[in-house]
C-alpha cells in the first residue's frame, strides 16, 4: 500500500492539508486575540457614551433598518460611523477572515468525509484510513483542532465582542459582497454565554451545543473516539516503558479525547462503562490536563455537569488516591534533584559514560519530566471561573499540602533537568554526526594493531622475546582481514561479528599463554578496546534522540511557566550566571513549537513562517520578560549611584590644599559607588554569558537582548516620569508649570547623567540610545494625542514608534488630554489665555491683565528644552499645529453654515459693498455707515473672536518655540544650523528662478527632498509659523469685508499704550489682547488668496482716510482713538507678517503713518 503521507496519495494529502490549516487558524486566532480594539469591549463609560449608538450585537439583525435609520437620521452619528469604519475596517476584515476560516474548515472536513464515503479516493474508506498509523493520527487531529478553535475563540474573544465585530463588519463590508457566507459564520460564532470572568456561571449544555452548531458525521466521531480509547495512536508508550508513566505517555491523545468527547456528549452523560475505561486508561492519576499550547483545564470542574464522566472520575479524585499521588511525586522531586545535580557535575557526562548508561540516563530523564508535569499542572492556578469551584480549590490545596509544594524546588528541578537534557542532546547530536567517522578510525586502529601482531609472529618485525609462530601469524592476519571487512551500513551483523572477534582475542590470549609477554598483551587489550568502542559507536542510534525529544516535551507549560517567572528573576538577582542555565530552560520550552508546526511542515504549507513567527515571538517575549529583571536591577543600582554622586560625593576642585585631601577623598562613599558599579557590570556579564540562541526561528543575541532590556527600562522610567511630572491642577491660583518643568528637568538630567556614567561599564552607546528612545516616546505620545484631531486614527499596532520588544507604556488619561504632551500644551494655553493675559513682544513675555505680574517669559521655553528636549519642543509645536487646524476648520464651518447659507447676511454685505465702493475713495458719513454695519453683525463676532484669539495665541507660542529651537541649534550645532539655512536659501532661490523661467529644474512630486528638508528645518527652528498654510480653503464671497467689519468692531476694546508700543485691553471686563488678535487675523487671511488680504487692507485704508477727512474738515488736530487703533493694528500687521510698509502706504498716505504716534500722546 502507498505511504499515506506520500505526495501521490490524494486522500492523505487532503487530510494533511486540512490539519495543517487547522494549526495555522489556531495560531491566527491566538495572535488576533491580542489585538482586539478596546472599543468593542465597551469597558469604559467614555466608549459606551461615544460609540454605544453605532455598535450593536446580534440584536441588530432583528431590527437592522431601525438601527441604520437611526444613524442616518443624525449627521453627527453618520460622521462618527464613517470615521469608525475608516479606522477599524482593516482589523475587522482580518478578524472576519479568521472567523470565516473556522467555518470553512469544518465545512471542508465534512466535505472530505463525504468524499471518503462516496469513494472519491480510490481504495480508501473511513475504516481503512483509521487502520493506517498516520491516517488515524490525522483523522483524530482534524476533529480535535476544530474543537480547539471553538474553545480558543470562546476563551480569548468574548461572545458579545465577537457579535459586535461581526455586525460592524457586516454593516461596513459584507453588504457589498454577494458571495460572503457571513450568515453561516454568524450562526457558528454567535455568543454562547460563556465568560472567563470570576464568578461567571457556566451556560447550560455548554460546550456541546456550541460544538453541535455545525454537525459533524457521527460515525466518524464515534470511530475516532474508539481509536483514541483503545490504541496508542502516537506510539508513545515505547518512549515511556514503565507502567506508572502510562498516563504521561498517553497525555497527547488524552487531551484530544477530552475535546472530541464534546462532539458525542451522550458518552459523557450516560455511557458509564466507556467513561470508566477512558478514565482508567488516560486519567488514573491526573485530573488537570493541558489541551493545546498550554491551555489548562481541571476535569473535576469541566466534567461536573456530566453524570457518567463525573462518576468515572471518582476513583481518581478519591482523597486517598490524591494523597498517594501527591506524596509519590513529592518524594520523586526530592530524589531526582540530587541525582541530576550529580550527573551535571563537571567530568561526569563523558562520551563513554553516556554510551554505557543510556537506559539509566533515559530513566532519570523520564522520572524528572513526569514529576515536573504532574507537579506543575496539579498545583497551578486555573481560569477564574474554575477557581470559583470550591472542590477544585480544595483539591489543589490538598495537593499543595500533601506534597509540601515548594515552587523553588520545582523550579530548581526544571532548571537542572533542562540543563541535563540540553547537554545530552548536544552530545548525541555530536556523536551522531561523528558516528561513521569514529567507527572507521576505531576499525582502522584495531585492524592495524592485529596486523602488527601478525608481523611480529612472522619473525620479520623484532619484538623482545617473541618467537616466530606461523600459526599465530596466519591467525592474526586473518583477524585483521575480518576487522577490515566489517560493514558500517549493516549494523546488526557487524555488532555480532565484533562480539565474536572480542571473544576470539580473549581466547587466543588465554590458550597460547600470551599474557607472559606484556607488549603482546597490551596490543591485544588495545584491539579489544577499539572493538568495544566500535560496538558503543554503532549503538548510537537516532531513536535515542527521538525518545529524548518526546520525553522532554514542555508544551503543557506554555502558559503556566509564567507562575515561575518570579523564581527565575529572584535566582538571576542572586546569581546573574543563572542565565546560562535558563537558556536550556528556554530551549526546552521551545520544544512546544513542534506540536503545531509538525503538520504544517509536512504539508509544505506557506503558513509555516507565519505560525513559527507567532509562537517564536511569544517565546522570545517571555524570555525578554524574565531577563528584564537585569536592566530593572541595574537601573535601581544606577539610581543609588547618581544619588550619591549628586548629593554625597563632593567635586574635587582644580587646586586642592594638602590638609583638605582627606575631606575630599570620601573613601567610604567612593568605595560604595565602586561596589555598586561592579554589581552592574556583573549583571551585564550574566546576560552576556548566554550564547546566541535560536528560539524557534528567531535568533536571540544576548548583547541585543541586554540593549533592548536597557531601552525598555529606560522607556518605562522616562515615560512614567513624563506622565507623573506633567499633571497639572487647573484650579491652582499660581501656575504649577514652571516648578513642574524644573523638577522634570532635574529628573531627565539624572537619567542622562546615569546613562553617560554607565555606558562604558555595559558597553552600549548611551547617547544614541537616549536620543532614539526619547524621540520615540515623544513622537508616539504626540501621534496618540493628535489622533483626537484626525479622522483616520493611527492605531497602536500601526504606529511606527510603538514596539512589541520595547513597548512605550500607555497611561489612562487624567483629564481631557490623552497624555502628557496634551496636558502640557493645554496648560501653556491656559496660562497664556489672551482673555486673562497680555503679551508684550519686546519682552517676549506674558503678563497678567489684572495684577500686571509677569506669568511666563522666554525662560519657560528654555526650561521646556531642558525637560522635554528638542523632540519635546518639536512635538509640542506639531500638536499646536493640529489645534490651529481644528480652530481654522471650525471657523470655515461657522462662515459657511452661519453666514453664506443665509440670504439676509448676503444681502447686507452686498449693500455694504455698494456703499463702500469705490474702495479708493472715501465714505461720506463713516461713523454712521460703519457703526450700522458692525451693529447688524454683532451676533457673529463672539465666535469669530474666539477663533482668532486662540489661533493668534497658538501662533505666538509657535514663534517662541521656533526661536528656542533655533537658538539651541545654533549653540549646540552651529554647523548643522548654518548648513540647513544655506540649503534652504539655495533651494528657495532655485524655486523662485523656476517660476521666472519654467525651463529651469524644479523638484518633482515624488522627490522627497522638500518634505524631508522641511522636517529638519522645523526641528532647527528655521521656519516662520505665520507664513504657513494650515487648511485648504474655497473662495468665500465678501470674506475681506466680513474680516474688516470684525476688526473695526473689536478695535474699540483696545487702547494704544505708547510706553509699550502695543495695543492692550481697555477694560478688564471686555478682555482682549492686541498681539494675538493681530496674529490671528494674519493667519486667517494667509489661508486664503492674497487678493483677500489686499482688499482687507484697502477697506482699512478707506476707513482711516474717511475719518482723517472728517478730522480735517472739523479742523481738529488729534486723530480719533478708532483711527489710531487701526493705524497701530496695520503697523503690527506689517511687523508680524513681514509685509513691506509700501503695501500699507498704497492705501494710507505715508505722513499719517509717520505722525500718528506723536499725535497719539
Amino acid at each position: 500500500m502507498v505511504d499515506f503521507l506520500a505526495d501521490n496519495n490524494a486522500c492523505g494529502q487532503a487530510v494533511l492539508r486540512l490539519v495543517s490549516r487547522g494549526n495555522a487558524i489556531i495560531a491566527e486566532l491566538l495572535r488576533l486575540s491580542n489585538f482586539i480594539p478596546p472599543v468593542f469591549r465597551q469597558d469604559h463609560k467614555l466608549d459606551q457614551l461615544k460609540y454605544g449608538e453605532i455598535l450593536c450585537d446580534f440584536s441588530y439583525f432583528q431590527s437592522a433598518d431601525y438601527f441604520d435609520n437611526k444613524i442616518n437620521a443624525k449627521p453627527e452619528l453618520q460622521d462618527l460611523d464613517e470615521e469608525f469604519r475608516e479606522n477599524h475596517i482593516e482589523i475587522l476584515t482580518r478578524f472576519y477572515l479568521a472567523f470565516e476560516s473556522v467555518h470553512k474548515y469544518v465545512i471542508d472536513l465534512n466535505r472530505f468525509l463525504e468524499e471518503l464515503e462516496e469513494g472519491v479516493y480510490i481504495q480508501q474508506t473511513l475504516e481503512t484510513v483509521l487502520l493506517n498509523e498516520d491516517g488515524k493520527q490525522l483523522m483524530s487531529e482534524a476533529l480535535f483542532l476544530y474543537g480547539v478553535m471553538l474553545v480558543v475563540i470562546d476563551m480569548r474573544i468574548e461572545g458579545v465582542v465577537r457579535e459586535r465585530m461581526l455586525v460592524s463588519y457586516h454593516r461596513y463590508s459584507a453588504q457589498n459582497t454577494s458571495d460572503s457566507n457571513i450568515d453561516d459564520v454568524c450562526k457558528l460564532l454567535r455568543g454562547t454565554g460563556f465568560s472567563n470572568a470570576l464568578g461567571a456561571r457556566r451556560p447550560p449544555n455548554y460546550p456541546e451545543i456550541y460544538f453541535a452548531r455545525v454537525p459533524v458525521n457521527k460515525a466518524y466521531v464515534s470511530m475516532v473516539i474508539g481509536r483514541l480509547r483503545s490504541d496508542d495512536i502516537y506510539n508513545q508508550i515505547s518512549a515511556y516503558p514503565l507502567p506508572e508513566h502510562r498516563s504521561t505517555a498517553l497525555a497527547t491523545q488524552a487531551s484530544m479525547l477530552y475535546i472530541i468527547l464534546y462532539f458525542a456528549p451522550e458518552i459523557l452523560h450516560n455511557q458509564q462503562a466507556k467513561m470508566r475505561e477512558i478514565v482508567d486508561k488516560h486519567f488514573p492519576d491526573n485530573w488537570v490536563i493541558s489541551i493545546y499550547m498550554g491551555i489548562v483545564v481541571n476535569l473535576l470542574d469541566v466534567w461536573s455537569p456530566y453524570r457518567a464522566a463525573s462518576t468515572a472520575l471518582n476513583n481518581t479524585l478519591d482523597p486517598s488516591n490524591v494523597r498517594e499521588q501527591a506524596v509519590k511525586f513529592a518524594t520523586k522531586t526530592k530524589k531526582s534533584n540530587p541525582v541530576v545535580l550529580q550527573l551535571l557535575k563537571e567530568g561526569v557526562l563523558r562520551e563513554e559514560y553516556v554510551l554505557d548508561n543510556i537506559p539509566k540516563l533515559m530513566n532519570v530523564l523520564r522520572e524528572c519530566n513526569v514529576t515536573l508535569r504532574w507537579m506543575m499542572l496539579h498545583t497551578t492556578h486555573l481560569a477564574p471561573n474554575a477557581e470559583a469551584n470550591k472542590r477544585c480549590k480544595q483539591l489543589r490545596d490538598q495537593v499543595i499540602t500533601d506534597s509540601r509544594y515548594d515552587p523553588g524546588a520545582i523550579f530548581e528541578l526544571l532548571l537542572n533537568t533542562a540543563q541535563f537534557e540540553f547537554k545530552l542532546k548536544e552530545m548525541f547530536k555530536q556523536m551522531l554526526a561523528e558516528k561513521q567517522e569514529k567507527w572507521e578510525v576505531y576499525k582502522k586502529e584495531g585492524s592495524e594493531r592485529v596486523q602488527e601482531l601478525s608481523e611480529v609472529f612472522s619473525g620479520t618485525k623484532p619484538l623482545t622475546r617473541v618467537q616466530k609462530n606461523d600459526n599465530l601469524q596466519q591467525w592474526f592476519s586473518e583477524m585483521a582481514k575480518q576487522i577490515t571487512s566489517l560493514n558500517y551500513d549493516d549494523a546488526t551483523s557487524a555488532g555480532r561479528k565484533i562480539v565474536q572477534l572480542i571473544q576470539a582475542l580473549e581466547e587466543v590470549q588465554e590458550f597460547h599463554q600470551l599474557e607472559s609477554n606484556l607488549q603482546v598483551k597490551q596490543f591485544l587489550a588495545d584491539t579489544r578496546k577499539f572493538l568495544h568502542q566500535m560496538i558503543r559507536t554503532i549503538n548510537i542510534k537516532e531513536e535515542v534522540q527521538i525518545t529524548l525529544l518526546i520525553v522532554a516535551d514542555l508544551s503543557y507549560a506554555w502558559q503556566i511557566i509564567d507562575t515561575y517567572t518570579v523564581n527565575m528573576q529572584q535566582g538571576i538577582k542572586t546569581d546573574p550566571a543563572l542565565v546560562t542555565k535558563l537558556r536550556a530552560t528556554f530551549l526546552k520550552l521551545a520544544s512546544a513549537l513542534d506540536l503545531p508546526l509538525l503538520r504544517i511542515s509536512q504539508a509544505a504549507s506557506p503558513d509555516l513562517m507565519s505560525v513559527s513567527q507567532y509562537y517564536s515571538g511569544e517565546l522570545v517575549a517571555y524570555v525578554r520578560k524574565v531577563l528584564q529583571i537585569i536592566p530593572e536591577t541595574m537601573f535601581g543600582l544606577l539610581a543609588r549611584i547618581i544619588q550619591m554622586q549628586t548629593t554625597q560625593i563632593r567635586e574635587v576642585p582644580t587646586r586642592l590644599e594638602k590638609d583638605k585631601m582627606r575631606e575630599y577623598a570620601q573613601l567610604d562613599e567612593r568605595h560604595e559607588v565602586a561596589r555598586l558599579t561592579h554589581s552592574i557590570s556583573i549583571f551585564t556579564e550574566g546576560i552576556l554569558m548566554m550564547k546566541t540562541t535560536l528560539v524557534g526561528i528567531i535568533k536571540i543575541d544576548p548583547k541585543q537582548l541586554l540593549e533592548d532590556g536597557i531601552r525598555k527600562e529606560l522607556v518605562k522610567q522616562v515615560a512614567t516620569a513624563l506622565h507623573i511630572g506633567l499633571i497639572f491642577n487647573p484650579k491652582a491660583k499660581v501656575s504649577e508649570l514652571l516648578p513642574k518643568l524644573e523638577a522634570l528637568g532635574a529628573t531627565m538630567d539624572g537619567f542622562r547623567t546615569s546613562f553617560e556614567y554607565i555606558q562604558d561599564y555595559v558597553d552600549i552607546y548611551g547617547l544614541k540610545i537616549w536620543q532614539e528612545e526619547i524621540s520615540r516616546i515623544i513622537n508616539y505620545n504626540v501621534e496618540q494625542e493628535c489622533n483626537s484631531f484626525l479622522r483616520t486614527k493611527v492605531q497602536d499596532w500601526q504606529s511606527v514608534y510603538q514596539s512589541t520588544a520595547i513597548p512605550i507604556p500607555r497611561f489612562p488619561p487624567v483629564d481631557g488630554s490623552v497624555n502628557f504632551i496634551g496636558r502640557l500644551a493645554r496648560e501653556i494655553l491656559r496660562i497664556t489665555d489672551p482673555k486673562t493675559t497680555s503679551y508684550i513682544d519686546q519682552m517676549r513675555a506674558w503678563y497678567d491683565l489684572r495684577t500686571r505680574q509677569e506669568i511666563i517669559n522666554i525662560r519657560m521655553f528654555q526650561q521646556l528644552q531642558r525637560s522635554v528636549g528638542t523632540f519635546g519642543l518639536t512635538g509640542l509645536d506639531r500638536l499646536i499645529c493640529f489645534m490651529i487646524v481644528k480652530e481654522l476648520q471650525n471657523f470655515q464651518r461657522v462662515i459657511q453654515r452661519g453666514i453664506l447659507m443665509e440670504k439676509t447676511w448676503i444681502e447686507m454685505f452686498k449693500s455694504m459693498m455698494k456703499s463702500l465702493n469705490p474702495v479708493k475713495g472715501i465714505v461720506g458719513q463713516p461713523q454712521k455707515v460703519y457703526t450700522q454695519a458692525t451693529a447688524k453683525a454683532t451676533k457673529l463676532w463672539p465666535s469669530f473672536l474666539d477663533v482668532i484669539l486662540k489661533v493668534g495665541q497658538m501662533q505666538l507660542l509657535r514663534k517662541q518655540i521656533a526661536f528656542e529651537l533655533n537658538t539651541s541649534c545654533r549653540f549646540d550645532s552651529k554647523f548643522l544650523a548654518s548648513s540647513l539655512q544655506t540649503f534652504n536659501d539655495a533651494l528657495l532661490g532655485e524655486i523662485e528662478q523656476h517660476y521666472q523661467d519654467p525651463t529651469l529644474p524644479y523638484p518633482k512630486e515624488e522627490n522627497p527632498l522638500m518634505y524631508e528638508l522641511t522636517s529638519y528645518l522645523e526641528c532647527a527652528g528655521i521656519s516662520d509659523p505665520l507664513t504657513k498654510i494650515y487648511v485648504t480653503t474655497k473662495r468665500l464671497p465678501y470674506f475681506p469685508l466680513v474680516n474688516f467689519l470684525f476688526v473695526i468692531s473689536q478695535l474699540p476694546k483696545l487702547m494704544y499704550v505708547k510706553n509699550l508700543g502695543s495695543l492692550i485691553c481697555r477694560k478688564p471686563a471686555e478682555p482682549l489682547d492686541g498681539p494675538p488678535f493681530v496674529v490671528g487675523c494674519i493667519t486667517l487671511l494667509k489661508q486664503f488668496h492674497s487678493e483677500n488680504t489686499d482688499l482687507f487692507l484697502a477697506f482699512l485704508g478707506q476707513y482711516v482716510r474717511s475719518y482723517v477727512d472728517i478730522a480735517q474738515r472739523s479742523k481738529t488736530a488729534d486723530l480719533s482713538p478708532e483711527v489710531i487703533n487701526v493705524l497701530v493694528f496695520l503697523e503690527d500687521f506689517a511687523y508680524y507678517s513681514g509685509m513691506p510698509r509700501k503695501a500699507i502706504e498704497a492705501h494710507i498716505p505715508g505722513y499719517i503713518l509717520d505722525e500718528f504716534r506723536s499725535r497719539a500722546s
